[in-house]
């Protein structure tokens, strides 16, 4: 089978601070969503969808719990996840495993989610998780993105967003078996003015934040890091959304200490 890559990229705007502290409030945040440590990258992201031994991806703690609360028939495919930022950007990379690998809508704000999608969500000040973001990629590259401006309008984009994809297998063809597919992610933190209380955040700051994997032709996944005890699928619950702090200590860094 044939390797794929796509890459989309924008280009990235200029990186707004804020000066507010995080609220106290975190400390209330439900024990029973998963939490997870975001460390710095010690080393350039390149968005490219191919996650190699350059990357500073292999050192970055994985998610490999994504649970399937509305699973009734088929595989359940496996997805992992990790996580990283530095002055710029907010990193995200999601391996599927994926048997049949289906995307076909091209235009911005399509509705991705009919395709195999990934899909990434946060609420930057956990003190009000209403106020959230949610960034939705299917295995073409295409960007659906939606932010707390006017009533989350689809006439909002971020700048200078970027998606690498890298397709193991063959796109569109459900004749033969696909291994799977890498989203490679990087958001602007300029992006999220003047909606996050820290723009780079700070060292211990918290955000809320979830990560999902959604649809397929052959086969359609619903499948989330953090459960959003809803019966039907339903991935816009912000306050279901996991703890994440933000770490200055490089990633890897605990691994080669003495």
């Amino acid at each position: 089978m044939s390797r794929l890559i796509v890459t989309l990229l924008l280009l990235p705007t200029m990186c707004l601070g804020g000066e507010t502290g995080q609220d106290s409030t975190t400390s209330a945040v439900a024990l029973d969503v998963p939490h997870y440590v975001i460390e710095r990258a010690a080393t350039k992201v390149t968005i490219d969808g191919v996650l190699d031994g350059a990357e500073p991806w292999q050192t970055a703690t994985a998610i490999d719990s994504f649970q399937f609360p509305w699973w009734t028939t088929g595989a359940r495919e496996g997805t992992t996840a990790r996580l990283l930022w530095d002055e710029k950007y907010l990193y995200v990379a999601f391996v599927a495993t994926d048997a049949y690998i289906s995307a076909y809508l091209t235009e911005r704000d399509a509705p991705v989610s009919r395709d195999d999608a990934v899909e990434v969500f946060f609420a930057c000040d956990p003190a009000d998780v209403s106020i959230y973001f949610n960034f939705e990629f299917n295995a073409l590259g295409t960007i659906l993105d939606r932010s707390p401006r006017d009533s989350r309008s689809s006439e909002w984009n971020g700048e200078g967003v970027q998606v690498g994809i890298a397709i193991d297998g063959t796109l569109n063809d459900s004749t033969d078996t696909d291994r799977g597919w890498t989203t490679e992610i990087a958001i602007p933190f300029a992006d999220l003015a003047p909606f996050a209380p820290n723009l780079p955040p700070h060292d211990g700051d918290h955000w809320r934040l979830n990560l999902y994997r959604i649809g397929g032709e052959v086969n359609s996944q619903f499948s989330l890091w953090s459960d959003t005890r809803t019966q039907r699928p339903q991935y816009h619950k912000p306050d279901r959304f996991g703890l994440v702090e933000f770490s200055t200590n490089l990633a890897g860094s605990s691994l080669t200490s003495p």
